[in-house]
Parts: structure tokens; C-alpha cells; sequence
């Protein structure tokens, strides 16, 4: 028979956790994650639970030792860590929760846990509602929270703290409340204690009037991630996708494109994205823009990408041996007896291509061939004597290459592997190789 009780009927139903899966709880000792171990010990899952001691209050320790006492009493293994280091700076409660669940991700891979679960009730949901509505949002603040990002979940987000309370007072569990929940100072304190409370008082049921709007909320936001993350190709976006996708989508699939990049959200304004849809669109800015967190925003040709903002090392090695013809890809064959050496692109430079008559500008090289203004000054180009003989994978020049079959000079130019470099990118393609933009 299903449970009567509103908490581990939620347990039952939730599509979030599976009986085969390994579980990390979060376990503060408050009144919701303490329920949240007990339901799910009940429930019989495979559970290991994890607490972290900021040491931001003098009763940090004795909260350990809450959960510690909790934990052996439920035949449940405990990972705890106390925090070390200074905190970072700015809000504290921003860095208290990253490194929190910089500690979560730690112990859920020494437990072997698939899933994170935390203890979030339908009552924090509200309150990040109206605090994202106090601060201006879009669909994805409106939603509160989501139920499920990456490994961690929040099976208790249709569950009222009075539920909870319920659930605990049946078992006759004694949880702790947490000293900072009665501090005002702290924005989701006060929406809890004095502004849902007045909103409440004037209009009876509009907190959960409020939950239902996030629910249809996260609904809208799901899909739109959805249909974002399919926007994207190869951690770049098609510039004429992006032109067709609805302003919220496409907005959502830069944000995620950004994410890829290796940076934490949020972290871009308006004025960022707005910007980068500008340049994507093809209206006035130029190309990139520079974007916090080290990134830049560029547009290659018709994909647009988020890449490191300090371009990668382009110092290179220049290897040339002897060779009586071969086909190698990634180099070329020049006359023997040129006095050869490597340099970097300024003014005047021009070469007469094997592929076409005349000779070319470099930098007319460079915008056919779509490379980004930041590659060009650090692209490492091989002369003879001062003569510019190859801009390795773009062009040789046809007066200084080696007939097909005599004995010429088998060259190769390969970057030096740097920080923010893959092997792949220390490869530079031969002149024949197929470019639709570089890297």
C-alpha cells in the first residue's frame, strides 16, 4: 500500500531515484535533510550520507557530532569534512554552498554514489521564486530551483516543511535548526519569515499558488533546455541556428555554451548576452567579445564558439630534414639550399599560393581562410631568409616548392604543447587539407 505520509509518498513516486541506485545523502542535521536520510533508510535505499562543517559558528562541532550520533544509530556510513581554508571572498552564503557542494561531488565518488540527493522542501522553492522575482528573473528564476542538474537531485520539492515536521515528530526525531535561518540579514530569511508571511496574511494560499507557478515554470525552462542543448554542435553553435531559435532558447544555449567552457554559473549579464546575439546575428560589434571568467565570444566563420581568452602559446618548432618526395600530410617540400627559419606575420608579407596566380596579401590569407584577428599575430609562418615561403596550413609558395620527385627539404612546423592546448591543436594541417575555419 502506498505511504500515507506525504514525505515517503513522495519518495515512492519520485521518478528522481531508482532502487538500484547508490545515494549520497546531504545531511546538515536540520529538520529536512534529517527526514530526508530517515525516509530514504526506511525505503530501504543504498545510502551513504555526507556532512560538511563550514566552521562558520561556534556550534559547528557539535553539529557534526548531531549527525554522527544520527548516522550510527541508522546503520548509515557518514563522510564529514570540516572546512580549512579561508573562505573565498564575496557573499558568504554563495561561497559557503560552493564549497559545499565542491565537498558533495568528493564524497559522492569516494561512496561510489550515482546520486546526490538533497533535502530542498516546496517551501524553499517558493522563497527562491520570490526572490528572484525581488531581483528581476526569466523563466529559469521563476522555477525556484531545479529538481535535477547533473548528479544531484531534489525529490522533496512537492513536500511541505510541515510535512516534515510530521514525518519527524511521528518518530519522535529531535533535528537542529540551523542559527543562520533567524538572521535576517540574509534575503531568503527575510522572504521567509516577514514577506511570505504578509503575503500570506493577505492573500490566504498564495504560497501555494506560488509553488504551482514554478512547477509550470521548471516545465518551460526544461524544454527550452532541451531545445538549446540541440542548438549546439561541437561545443559551437551554427550561426543561422542560433538566428531562427527564439530569444529565450537562443539565450539559453549561449548560457550552456558558456558553461561547456569551463567557467561556474551564472556569470554573464544582460549586456553579455545581448552582445553576443548582436555579433551571432550579425549586427554591429565586430566578431567577439570578451566575457568574464577568462572566455571570449567569437564567431568563426558561421559557428559561433566560447574560447579561452588568452590565446593558447603559438610558439612552434620548425623541423626540416632531407627527402627525396613523399606525401606525409602536415608538411611541405621546399628547395634544397634555402636558409629556412620561423617568424610571425607583419606588415607587407605576401606569397605566390601553388593553388592560385599572382600573389596573395597575408592577410587576405587569413580572412579566407577565417581565422580569428587573435590567432593571426602569433601564427607561426616559415621564411627563407626574409622571403615568406609557407603559412603552414594555408599556403606554400610555388617558386620556393620542390618539384614532384627531385631531392628538396621535407619541412614540418609543430606548436609546442602550451596550457589550453590539445593535441590537436599543436597540429598544423597541410595546405591541401580541407579548412572551414581554424582553431
Amino acid at each position: 500500500m502506498p505511504s500515507p505520509e506525504p514525505l515517503a509518498a513522495a519518495l515512492e513516486t519520485s521518478p528522481l531515484l531508482a532502487p538500484a541506485d547508490r545515494i549520497l545523502v546531504a545531511v546538515s542535521g536540520g529538520p529536512d535533510s534529517t527526514a530526508l536520510l530517515i525516509a530514504l533508510r526506511e525505503a530501504g535505499h543504498d545510502l551513504t550520507a555526507a556532512h560538511y562543517d563550514h566552521a562558520l559558528q561556534p556550534t559547528s562541532a557539535a553539529a557534526t557530532e548531531h549527525v554522527a550520533r544520527l548516522c550510527a544509530r541508522l546503520g548509515v556510513p557518514l563522510i564529514c569534512e570540516r572546512r580549512r581554508e579561508p573562505m573565498p571572498r564575496g557573499s558568504m552564503q554563495a561561497a559557503a554552498r560552493e564549497l559545499r557542494y565542491e565537498f558533495l561531488v568528493r564524497a559522492a565518488r569516494a561512496a561510489g554514489a550515482s546520486k546526490i540527493a538533497l533535502a530542498h522542501t516546496a517551501d524553499d522553492v517558493v522563497e527562491g521564486t520570490v526572490l528572484h522575482l525581488l531581483r528581476g528573473c526569466g523563466i529559469a528564476g521563476l522555477r525556484g530551483m531545479p529538481a535535477a542538474r547533473d548528479v544531484f537531485v531534489r525529490p522533496l520539492l512537492d513536500v511541505w516543511r510541515a510535512d516534515v515536521r510530521a514525518f519527524l515528530a511521528v518518530r519522535g526525531v529531535v533535528a537542529l535548526e540551523d542559527p543562520a535561518n533567524s538572521d535576517e540579514r540574509f534575503g531568503r530569511v527575510a522572504v521567509r519569515r516577514t514577506i511570505l508571511p504578509a503575503l500570506e496574511a493577505a492573500r490566504p494560499g498564495i504560497t501555494r499558488r506560488l509553488r504551482a507557478v514554478a512547477s509550470r515554470a521548471a516545465a518551460l525552462q526544461e524544454a527550452v533546455e532541451l531545445s538549446a542543448t540541440a542548438a549546439i554542435e561541437d561545443d559551437a553553435i551554427p550561426t543561422a541556428s542560433l538566428a531562427r531559435l527564439p530569444e529565450p532558447v537562443a539565450v539559453e544555449a549561449l548560457e550552456t555554451l558558456y558553461a561547456r567552457s569551463g567557467v561556474k554559473r551564472p556569470a554573464l549579464s544582460r549586456r553579455h548576452l545581448a552582445a553576443m546575439l548582436r555579433i551571432a546575428r550579425g549586427g554591429p560589434g565586430g566578431r567577439g567579445i570578451d566575457l568574464p571568467g577568462g572566455r571570449r565570444f567569437r564567431v568563426v566563420g558561421s559557428r559561433a564558439q566560447i574560447v579561452p581568452r588568452v590565446t593558447p602559446s603559438m610558439d612552434a618548432r620548425l623541423l626540416v630534414k632531407d627527402c627525396s618526395g613523399c606525401d606525409a600530410p602536415g608538411s611541405v617540400h621546399l628547395r634544397r639550399g634555402l636558409d629556412l627559419r620561423l617568424g610571425h606575420r607583419r606588415p607587407g608579407l605576401r606569397l605566390r599560393p601553388s593553388a592560385s596566380p599572382g600573389t596573395r596579401k597575408l592577410q587576405d590569407l587569413f580572412v579566407d581562410a577565417k581565422v580569428p584577428r587573435e590567432d593571426r599575430d602569433g601564427w607561426p609562418l616559415v621564411f627563407a631568409g626574409d622571403r615568406l615561403a609557407w603559412v603552414p596550413g594555408l599556403a606554400v609558395d610555388r617558386d620556393l616548392e620542390s618539384r614532384a620527385g627531385e631531392p628538396s627539404l621535407h619541412v614540418t612546423v609543430t606548436r609546442i604543447l602550451a596550457a589550453g592546448m590539445t593535441p590537436k591543436d599543436a597540429m598544423l594541417e597541410s595546405p591541401d587539407s580541407p579548412r572551414g575555419e581554424s582553431s
